[in-house]
């Protein structure tokens, strides 16, 4: 039994020895096994712990044998805790035992069990033992070492490793092309790629993917093809991987007719070949092919996953698809992936962009993990329905929850600040911005820029602009269009003078510039940029061409801006808009109503609140008007006023103070402009009304609660009449008050009785 028990042993059988000493006197040692004097134990043919029942170092053991049995004891003990994953004693016993006998393939377990647990400093101290024991870093070691390393996460001691035993085996290099790929570091992969080829080393379909990957990435058109048609010659064209990868590369360049030829071609498509097409073509602008394609595959049975329903939702936001959102809103809840952050951010998105905000508040609420981007589209979804205040309250909260904004969090706050004239909010923000040293990016300091410009606080935005390092054109033509807007046209041109020298301005900085030269009626440098604009192909921009006329209109050459009102081939409401209201300006009444009915005639319906307006200038009857609204920020908190109301808890305060200016004014020789109180009655019931107006009362408020010397920040949502006007710049000549006003139209910067639209608006 014994004897055939020994055959059917390996010629080697690893033990445990407690005891290395001698053996004792009693033990003793057939022809065949060696046997101790303990007790015999109950006998378990092949049991997988057999070799643990006995004392036994081998089997027909010779002295010479004995080194070796002892040393793959512990290579073996070492192989199986690290079968268990028992990372720590697999340390513990390689450091335990004699560094002598330790195999090179022991190690590469260790490393292999460290790799699978991302342990960095399990597999450098494996490392480290390699180096003080002295063995070998062979091909297939310093194989394991790159792996675990590039796995682990550091790819400088990896390629150090690599670029020592730099082999011919391809699953090497390209988990070193790999790991530079997902660190964005597309080039140092495509060197990688370069010197593959220059060796001879033989690529596979993993390599061409993840080069394909690169060249999209880095844009390299012609490289991404020339790989294109080096893999049809290595006859990879057949394999999905590299399909799916040349599908995303040509969807990357915005070759998508190339990417649904190279789709239709291919036989057997996977789910990641739908998804590649769907996703690309969403991202190219074609969101409703994606909605067909995404129908397509249903109908032919393929399953979706979760990246085909994120993909899909991007395009139901785009299209406004909100029915189709919903059907896989419960695709997403049948399949479980309903509690996946990715799937709960992209439809949160969807409901937002679809203007069902309480969907989108509904799923904020149910998500146990809310990530930045979680935040970000809630606040970007208030800001998109005009709540900013709500914006800025959940900016607040979120980082009251500990959850650190990123550059887009803080891009889409100061867009709500900016879109509510929040300056107060404008600043907070600005402040955190300084306190996290994100003042030195780019789109934070335009954003910025852009906030303060639409507040009304251009010395603000101006100081920003001063400190950025770099300015791209967006920041030039930030500055330039809030100048023109917030009424002060020499600082723009000055600027746009500037600009002209750095770098070459755009359809947007023209179109920025042009109601500066027309604020200032300044023609001939309406003329220079006229020439700038031609010689530079900008005359087809729909915006350029729209604030040329206008500046023609207001520069007095209405003639002139009919002649290029004509040229204009598609014509939309504000080109309408800005020649009707030329005529009206300039007392050409028929001229404006004959333009309008051709516009009716054009199929252009006119905007409510513009048309209003304009036609306000030819004549009022039968029209009616909004009622004019305006509010004014105290202590971070927004009071609004209607025309006429007093149901505001300071109205008697407000109507008191109104009075005694009204009265000082008419002391001093000014009578009141009752042509702008828009009501049937008799004069004293017309200057009544006139002070009622939302933007005196607006005013008045701030007077009466804003410290001294601070400026009073008024916004409407209608033109300022001539009457308020007037007050404004009484107010800031007499009592010293410094007053930003923020019409529909523009700003109006009243100063020691002056305003910076100089009484052109």
């Amino acid at each position: 039994m014994m004897i055939l028990m020994a055959t059917i042993l390996p010629p080697k059988l690893s033990l445990p020895i407690n005891n290395k000493k001698s053996r004792g006197k009693h033990s003793f040692q057939s022809k065949y096994v060696f046997f101790s004097n303990k007790p015999y134990p109950k006998f378990a043919p092949l049991s997988p712990n057999f070799h643990f029942s006995y004392d036994t170092v081998s089997v027909f053991a010779s002295p010479a044998q004995s080194k070796d049995n002892k040393i793959t004891d512990w290579n073996t003990k070492i192989y199986e805790v690290c079968e268990m994953g028992n990372i720590d004693k697999a340390i513990k016993l390689l450091y335990m035992s004699p560094k002598t006998e330790i195999e090179s393939r022991t190690c590469c377990s260790i490393l292999q069990l460290s790799a699978e647990l991302k342990s960095l400093q399990d597999g450098k101290k494996v490392h480290s033992f390699i180096c003080s024991s002295g063995i070998s870093i062979d091909s297939v070691l310093g194989s394991k070492l790159v792996f675990m390393y590039v796995t682990c996460g550091d790819l400088r001691e990896g390629r150090l490793i690599f670029d020592k035993i730099r082999n011919e085996k391809v699953f090497l290099w390209n988990l070193m092309m790999n790991g530079y790929t997902k660190i964005g570091d597309f080039k140092e992969s495509v060197s990688l790629f370069r010197q593959m080829l220059d060796l001879g080393v033989e690529v596979n379909s993993h390599t061409v993917s993840c080069v394909l990957k690169c060249f999209a990435a880095l844009g390299s058109v012609k490289e991404g093809k020339w790989v294109h048609g080096f893999l049809l010659k290595l006859g990879l064209g057949s394999y999905n991987a590299v399909v799916n990868s040349l599908i995303a590369f040509y969807l990357k360049i915005r070759r998508v007719d190339v990417a649904r030829k190279l789709f239709d071609e291919l036989s057997n498509r996977d789910v990641i070949s739908w998804n590649s097409m769907i996703s690309g073509y969403v991202a190219n602008g074609f969101s409703e092919k994606g909605v067909e394609l995404f129908k397509k595959m249903l109908y032919l049975g393929v399953d979706m996953d979760l990246a085909t329903m994120v993909s899909i939702l991007q395009a139901c936001a785009n299209c406004g698809d909100v029915s189709l959102g919903r059907a896989v809103h419960g695709s997403g809840v049948k399949a479980c992936v309903h509690w996946k952050t990715t799937f709960c951010n992209t439809l949160l998105d969807m409901y937002a962009k679809c203007g069902v905000l309480d969907g989108a508040i509904r799923v904020f609420d149910l998500m146990s993990v809310r990530t930045v981007v979680t935040w970000t589209s809630l606040i970007a979804a208030y800001a998109r329905e005009g709540l900013s205040d709500e914006a800025i309250r959940l900016f607040h909260e979120m980082d009251r929850e500990g959850v650190s904004p990123d550059i887009f969090t803080i891009t889409t706050v100061l867009h709500a600040c900016a879109c509510n004239g929040s300056l107060e909010n404008g600043k907070d923000v600005h402040n955190y911005i300084r306190e996290n040293d994100m003042q030195s990016n780019i789109f934070v300091c335009n954003a910025l820029m852009d906030m303060y410009a639409k507040c009304g606080s251009m010395e603000d935005a101006n100081s920003v602009f001063l400190e950025m390092p770099v300015k791209d054109i967006i920041s030039w033509n930030t500055m330039i269009g809030g100048y023109s807007k917030n009424s002060l046209p020499n600082e723009a041109l000055s600027l746009f003078d500037d600009m002209v020298l750095e770098m070459k301005p755009d359809g947007t900085t023209l179109a920025c510039i042009l109601p500066a030269c027309a604020s200032l009626a300044s023609l001939d440098r309406g003329k220079e940029v006229h020439g700038h604009i031609l010689r530079n192909g900008f005359f087809s921009d729909q915006q350029v061409a729209n604030a040329l006329v206008d500046m023609y209109v207001k520069c007095g050459v209405p003639v002139l801006a009919r002649l290029l009102f004509d040229m204009i081939p598609t014509k939309d409401l504000i080109t309408w808009t800005v020649m009707i209201a030329g005529y009206g300006m300039h007392g050409f009444g028929n001229n404006a109503i004959t333009t309008f009915n051709e516009m009716r005639q054009a199929g252009i319906e006119p905007d409510e609140v513009s048309f209003i307006s304009i036609l306000q200038k030819i004549g009022r009857r039968g029209l009616k008007k909004n009622p004019g609204c305006s509010w004014i920020e105290v202590k971070s908190k927004v009071h609004i006023f209607l025309a006429g109301n007093s149901s505001h808890p300071q109205a008697k305060k407000i109507e008191v103070l109104l009075k005694r200016l009204r009265s000082k004014m008419k002391e001093e020789g000014y009578f009141p402009k009752t042509r702008y109180a828009l009501i049937n009655a008799d004069s004293l019931q017309k200057e009544t009304a006139l002070c009622g107006h939302s933007e005196k009362l607006a005013m008045a408020f701030g007077i009466l609660n804003l410290p001294p010397g601070r400026t009073i920040r008024v916004s409407k949502n209608l033109r300022v009449c001539g009457d308020c006007h007037e007050m404004a710049k009484f107010i800031s000549k007499t009592l010293g008050r410094e007053i930003v006003l923020r019409d529909s139209n523009r700003f109006h910067h009243f100063k020691d009785g002056v305003c910076c639209c100089r009484g052109f608006w």
